[in-house]
């Protein structure tokens, strides 16, 4: 335990942002750079060192979040990374974007506040890059047997290094035109820049990961000839079917889903385009869905100039404490603000005149702008067939689910709405499930066994096409662990890690 007394005399602080009027006007990630170094030391060494550190439990790679907070204390930078790295092919990427559930578990936060763990856990990896301790590991000899991997995400990366690093020869083949799935074009620029992803792929290429981008398996090469040319195949290939809004005028222009609208604003950053074909520039904005991908929608909107943000949100505000029907170490329904809500307090702020530079801070506003316990009714257009207003109605919540109440419909002005309500499954759209033969689950995705087989033989499935809609650790937990069955069935054997089984869920009670 590197300070007995660090989570008493220690209190819990967190990434500095930059000021809200800077940073708006670009898209570069929202906090100061290199602000937590002078700070984490102090803060790793709040780690109680528990002798059973739930943590482990709340995140689904196992990290081995005490030793490497008690290495960060010490600043010994190259053995926390190792221990890092020891769970975790892509620490910056989960340190910048991972809702931290290890966090909601941390034993100091049954009465305190918790470990910074995801904080701790980026200042190391950033640190690791800094000093070259980031290198190749190419795998010592040759296995002679390959496999395709069928998606670029988290899942289909973690898969990828991990069979390559045990000697197979690994494809990735992803549809888009780079590397990266949602990472690349899901996450905005301002949440983590694409950098981070480059450098990666530069890593795995070095280690003799083959990347096929602009291919489509189901389209472009038929799924069953892919299972012939490869001695096995792993299917990453996400929950990307986008949960619709079947409400009337949901076909007006200027309605779209949310990943329609947040990878073009991501192909301006990558210089493909000069300005995105759907922007907020001088537009009403109504984002509808309250979670992280609809926070995504409103920082974007927020840079690209609209005139207001609105969210909406169909479940009840939630509480800034647990509820008692969700104890630690469960995670927690709890109402927080992203970068993007102090966005909108600040800029509403602006509009009405006052100053919000010169008055209290926006780092707990965030309350303009989002609607809590509505309903959209219907989407009113123009002559011209443009959206123009979203009609509304409060609902509350009677066995479960929300009922309308009598006279409380209102109209709203929308020139753009972003629908970010989640996503349903696996896309089967372009052949490769029918192609493959696979058989899906009571819920649409990809069935697989304990070791993430399919019915086929020699087809696994990693991440969200075989779980669902999920986080971006549990996809590298996934990837994990699908790359140990793959293993297991090429060579008979495997030493590869499996920190999850396929039916494992998150705590919940």
């Amino acid at each position: 335990m590197a300070d007995p007394k660090g989570f008493l005399t220690t209190g819990r602080e967190v990434a500095e942002t930059r000021p809200v009027g800077e940073r708006v006007k670009d898209w570069n990630e929202v906090h100061v750079p290199g602000s937590l170094l002078p700070i984490i030391s102090k803060q790793a060494g709040r780690c109680m060192d528990c002798g059973i550190p739930f943590c482990h439990n709340g995140c689904p790679l196992g990290n081995l979040i005490p030793e490497w907070n008690d290495y960060a204390y010490r600043e010994d930078w190259t053995a926390a990374s190792e221990r890092l790295h020891a769970t975790n092919n892509f620490p910056e990427f989960t340190g910048r974007l991972c809702p931290a559930p290890c966090e909601s578990a941390c034993v100091l936060g049954i009465n305190q506040p918790a470990v910074t763990i995801k904080n701790v856990e980026v200042s190391i990896i950033d640190k690791a890059w800094d000093h070259g301790d980031v290198t190749p590991q190419p795998p010592e000899r040759l296995s002679g047997k390959t496999v395709a991997v069928i998606g670029s995400g988290p899942a289909g990366l973690a898969a990828a290094q991990q069979l390559t690093r045990a000697g197979h020869t690994v494809a990735v083949f992803e549809r888009a035109d780079r590397i990266g799935g949602l990472l690349r074009y899901g996450i905005p620029e301002f949440k983590m820049e694409k950098s981070h992803i480059n450098r990666r792929i530069e890593q795995m290429r070095a280690e003799g990961t083959k990347f096929r981008t602009e291919t489509e398996i189901g389209k472009d090469i038929d799924a069953a000839k892919l299972r012939r040319r490869y001695d096995a195949v792993v299917i990453a290939a996400g929950a990307t079917v986008s949960r619709d809004l079947p409400a009337p005028g949901r076909e007006l222009n200027g309605v779209h889903f949310a990943m329609e609208y947040l990878p073009l604003a991501n192909k301006v950053q990558e210089g493909d385009l000069t300005v995105s074909p759907i922007t907020a520039e001088g537009k009403h904005v109504v984002v509808i869905g309250g979670g992280d991908t609809g926070a995504d929608c409103v920082g974007t909107a927020h840079r690209q100039g609209a005139l207001s943000v609105t969210q909406l949100e169909i479940m009840p505000r939630p509480g800034e404490d647990r509820n008692s029907n969700q104890p630690w170490p469960t995670f927690p329904m709890l109402y927080k603000v992203t970068s993007a809500h102090e966005e909108t307090t600040y800029l509403a702020q602006k509009r009405a005149g006052l100053d919000p530079d010169e008055g209290p801070s926006c780092q707990n506003a965030g309350e303009e702008g989002r609607v809590y316990s509505v309903s959209t009714t219907h989407f009113e257009g123009d002559e011209d067939g443009n959206v123009q207003a979203l009609h509304l109605v409060e609902v509350e919540f009677k066995d479960g689910k929300p009922a309308q109440k009598p006279g409380t419909e209102r109209k709203i002005p929308a020139q753009l709405v972003t629908l970010a309500m989640g996503f349903t499954g696996t896309d089967q759209s372009n052949g490769l499930v029918q192609q493959f033969g696979l058989e899906l689950d009571e819920r649409g995705n990809v069935a697989r066994d304990a070791d993430y087989a399919t019915n086929v033989d020699g087809v696994f499935v990693a991440g969200d096409a075989g779980r669902g809609q999920s986080l971006i650790v549990w996809a590298i937990a996934e990837g994990r662990s699908a790359a140990r069955g793959v293993d297991r069935f090429l060579t008979g054997a495997s030493a590869l890690p499996a920190p999850i089984r396929p039916t494992d869920r998150s705590l919940t009670v």
